[in-house]
């Protein structure tokens, strides 16, 4: 998709199938490549764009190492359509595995056809160790997305499984960002524009009300390319500290416009980082930026100059009468005068009290005694019955005490185990709702609920496509209180998205945790004996 952007592509199509496994095709209207080229561009920085050693501290196109193509070929095998504009046919190119098959003329349309068939058909141990669909399906979306992002005026469309995931037209960034993910976000998105000797900022910072516990749309963009930046990202988050919860992050599409002099992307191989020369000044003038954004829009706090320390000073208003202070007053107090209840003095006349014998003094001392034998503490529940505090916790009492449970906790563990068992027999029982809930998702959030809806069955979810990115949900699993089945679904994908763990699969074990994790929640309720037992 970098080489389609450098040969001044205005459409780029791409084609998946198995989340990447079976095939990935990218197809595109660009310059094209001649006969001679076409052959070269697979061996090893045969298409870098470096010219000269000045070139590498002033990239200014998305490829430059030239070492993708040849990468690829040599473990897939890969079929290459490209023709130039002013030529009369094009050519076409097999190579299997590195090794180079067939070249011939071939009529196509102008630009650059790429097909990856069989991923790791030759390293059987490494094919082995790809992610189940849905994993390897989020980050191709992901990739997808920030180009799509920092090239807006190209139209792109992504094909997975013969079903259209996105079909984006060329557009401003605002509607670009309202394609991929939605109304819900490209409304409450703040504008950004600054503009310095230094740098130029642009782009969109999400209100406080769009921060989500997990880290999700954050995406900087530095001369149109992707990049991550934890020091620039603190820039931002500062700006939000006293808007939202420590443990939550705000979305952002900031663009970055410096002088390709002054920074440096070659210090990665994913060429996602990069490394400027002027830091903290960029630091200083993107938090302002973001600042200065936030506050045209009454999102961040007033300046209060330590007003608890400040004195209130009373107005004076003419006309108004003082209220003056009630006063309340014994005439009859004399603090020399002894009260009845004070004991008598000697000085005074009086006697001491007489002092009364201390008994039971013995009993002090009982239970001290060293006991002959250890005794091992005893967690089997006694005759007594168990309790529960504001519905969240069960007392038990035990030999050795009490045993205090989680309840919440208790009942994602029964819920995880009974949808385990469910996933892993394919017999889910599900329980049909009485009016079914039809919702919307988000392109990338529908094909990532495609990938897993077998896993979902599993456990009794019954979930189909509703037109267009719709969803209909007629039952959910019929052991738990699902509460609100929309939300459960919606964290349930962000967790997917989010999830960073190197299992092999999300299916059966990970899919139960989560749904069980996400139905217990609103498990906070008192219960009655029989429940608790």
């Amino acid at each position: 998709m970098e080489n389609a952007v450098d040969a001044g592509a205005d459409r780029i199509q791409v084609i998946i199938r198995d989340a990447g496994r079976t095939l990935v095709q990218i197809a595109d209207n660009g310059c094209g490549m001649s006969e001679s080229d076409a052959r070269l561009c697979f061996e090893r920085h045969a298409t870098s764009k470096i010219n000269r050693a000045e070139d590498l501290f002033a990239i200014r196109t998305m490829g430059f190492r030239g070492e993708a193509l040849a990468s690829i070929a040599a473990v897939a095998q890969v079929e290459l359509k490209t023709k130039t504009h002013d030529a009369e046919a094009g050519t076409r190119i097999v190579i299997n595995g590195s090794r180079f098959e067939l070249q011939e003329p071939v009529a196509c349309s102008n630009g650059t056809s790429i097909s990856v068939r069989n991923l790791f058909f030759n390293i059987p141990a490494r094919r082995k160790f790809l992610k189940a669909q849905s994993t390897e399906l989020k980050y191709i979306i992901t990739e997808f997305q920030r180009i799509a992002l920092a090239s807006p005026e190209i139209a792109f469309t992504l094909h997975h499984n013969d079903s259209e995931v996105y079909n984006l037209p060329p557009v401003k960034i605002h509607e670009r960002i309202q394609h991929l993910f939605g109304k819900a976000m490209a409304q409450i998105l703040v504008t950004l524009k600054t503009e310095t000797t230094i740098v130029s900022v642009s782009g969109y910072v999400g209100r406080p009300e769009l921060a989500r516990k997990k880290s999700g749309e954050q995406f900087f963009f530095v001369n149109n390319r992707f990049m991550k930046h934890p020091y620039l990202h603190r820039a931002v988050t500062s700006c939000y500290e006293a808007l939202i919860s420590p443990d939550s992050f705000p979305a952002y599409f900031i663009y970055l416009e410096i002088d390709p002099a002054r920074i440096d992307v070659n210090i990665h191989p994913t060429k996602t980082e990069i490394k400027f020369e002027d830091e903290r000044a960029i630091y200083q003038i993107l938090q302002a930026s973001v600042r200065e954004a936030l506050g045209k829009f009454n999102l961040t706090p007033s300046l209060d100059f330590d007003r608890r320390g400040a004195i209130e000073m009373p107005i004076f208003r003419p006309g108004q009468t003082a209220t003056l202070p009630e006063v309340r007053i014994n005439p009859d107090y004399n603090p020399f005068l002894a009260s009845a209840g004070t004991p008598p003095h000697p000085s005074a006349g009086g006697e001491w009290p007489k002092q009364q014998p201390v008994a039971g003094w013995e009993n002090l001392y009982s239970g001290l005694e060293k006991k002959t034998e250890s005794e091992a503490p005893s967690l089997q529940p006694e005759s007594r019955s168990a309790m529960q505090i504001k519905g969240k916790y069960i007392l038990i009492p035990v030999k050795s005490g009490i045993m205090v449970i989680n309840q919440v906790r208790a009942y994602e563990r029964i819920l995880y185990e009974e949808f385990l068992e469910n996933a892993q027999g394919q017999a889910g029982t599900g329980q049909h709702v009485l009016f079914p809930v039809t919702f919307e998702l988000t392109p990338a959030d529908l094909s990532l609920l495609s990938a897993i809806s077998d896993d979902l069955a599993a456990i009794g979810f019954d979930l189909q496509p509703f037109g267009g990115n719709s969803v209909i949900l007629r039952a959910t699993p019929a052991s738990a209180d699902i509460g609100d089945p929309k939300e459960l679904i919606e964290k349930l994908l962000e967790d997917v998205k989010n999830d960073t763990s190197d299992v092999n699969s999300l299916i059966g074990d990970a899919i139960a945790r989560k749904v069980a994790r996400l139905s217990a929640r609103s498990f906070v309720r008192f219960l009655h004996d029989e429940e608790i037992q």
